[in-house]
């Protein structure tokens, strides 16, 4: 079983790479299952609509997962309650719409969990991800509720990623890190059998300021004239994750950084 995870996708930039390479991509590196954070997809770079996620799902994306940008796009929320595809952090302060947790089932009867959460340094207020992710442990189980389970960790600094890492270790088949839009160097199997990577990185342009137009977010740290960030229109590149899964023990036998584009290649 090989899974691809692609982390977040920037503007129309990333939305028209992934709609126009993705089915190859699938082919090409024989993947079996899709998940896509989607939370940056929208023209403006914050949030997504409904036209965006049935666009990924007709090019083969399975799942999307979301963060702190999820309510930007103020339609999402009636579309999310609907789509069982489509899941937001599940540590989001209740009562929210929608999901941060599914079981998906493949073609071949495998069933693969896909959690979503966020992390609570520097981020928008929403309940202890630590005391959620062992709630949810207690409840479901590896090779008992799913055959693999995929966790997205949106998040801000690089510690609380690691030791999410950790705390999942050996009970979820990857956990991949989210939301800083560059992609770490770090991708390994941890000591217990999962799959970790830092950050995905981006599907967007990398000449840009993680996806933002360049000149634009210089002139905002200089504070000169700028307008409201908005994403850097070039060719993009594709980041992200290829695990391959043991469908015996439910975790990972191998994983790799995934990046289709020029720019970082050079």
């Amino acid at each position: 079983m090989r899974i691809l995870f692609l982390g977040d996708v920037v503007g129309n930039s990333g939305c028209s790479k992934i709609m126009s390479n993705l089915l190859e991509q699938i082919r090409l590196n024989k993947i079996d299952f899709v998940i896509v954070n989607g939370e940056n997809a929208a023209e403006a770079g914050v949030g997504l609509t409904k036209d965006i996620c049935e666009d990924f799902f007709k090019c083969g994306v399975n799942v999307i997962t979301t963060g702190n940008h999820v309510w930007d796009q103020k339609e999402i929320m009636s579309y999310i309650e609907k789509e069982n595809r489509l899941l937001r952090p599940k540590n989001l302060i209740e009562p929210a719409p929608g999901s941060g947790f599914e079981i998906f089932e493949t073609k071949n009867n495998i069933k693969i969990g896909v959690l979503n959460l966020m992390g609570n340094v520097f981020m928008k207020k929403c309940d202890d991800v630590f005391k959620i992710s062992k709630k949810f442990l207690e409840k479901f189980k590896l090779k008992e509720d799913y055959d693999f389970l995929i966790v997205d960790f949106h998040g801000e600094i690089t510690s609380e990623k690691n030791a999410i890492g950790h705390f999942f270790d050996g009970k979820a088949t990857l956990v991949i890190g989210t939301h800083t839009h560059i992609p770490t160097n770090d991708a390994r199997v941890l000591k217990n059998g999962t799959a970790f990577q830092t950050d995905a990185g981006m599907c967007g342009d990398y000449d840009s300021v993680i996806g933002m137009n360049k000149y634009n977010s210089l002139n905002r740290f200089m504070k000169k004239d700028s307008v409201k960030h908005f994403p850097a229109k070039g060719n993009a590149t594709l980041s992200g994750a290829i695990v391959d899964c043991d469908l015996k023990t439910g975790l990972a036998s191998k994983i790799k950084s995934y990046i289709y584009g020029d720019l970082l290649n050079k």
